[in-house]
């Protein structure tokens, strides 16, 4: 399946849209995604919208930490935002909840 990213802003925030399989073929696309976002908006915090993936390696996972540290470095952030429960219960299964602020909605306060 082809991966499909488009920048959209929601109440004020950065929010790329990801569409599709996040895997081994398709991680070079989204960390070039992540990676203009991040350049583009240095400083903020930018959330990454999983609703619409279907699936996520471990090669895609690296790549968002990859992407964390890139916005953290620029004094930013990432959120990740994962309403696929399947998508959701991967990340907290590698316990990338801890490393990078994850919520099921756009709207989810970070700090509840």
């Amino acid at each position: 399946m082809d991966l499909h990213c488009s920048v959209s802003e929601v109440a004020g925030a950065t929010v790329l849209v990801v569409r599709g399989d996040l895997d081994l073929s398709t991680v070079p696309t989204l960390g070039d995604q992540l990676s203009r976002v991040i350049q583009r908006h240095a400083g903020a915090i930018v959330t990454i919208d999983l609703d619409e993936v279907t699936s996520i390696d471990d090669a895609a996972i690296g790549v968002l930490l990859g992407a964390a540290a890139g916005a953290r470095r620029t004094g930013g952030d990432l959120r990740v935002v994962a309403g696929r429960r399947s998508i959701r219960q991967r990340l907290e299964a590698v316990r990338l909840d801890r490393l990078i602020d994850l919520g099921a909605a756009i709207h989810d306060d970070p700090s509840a």
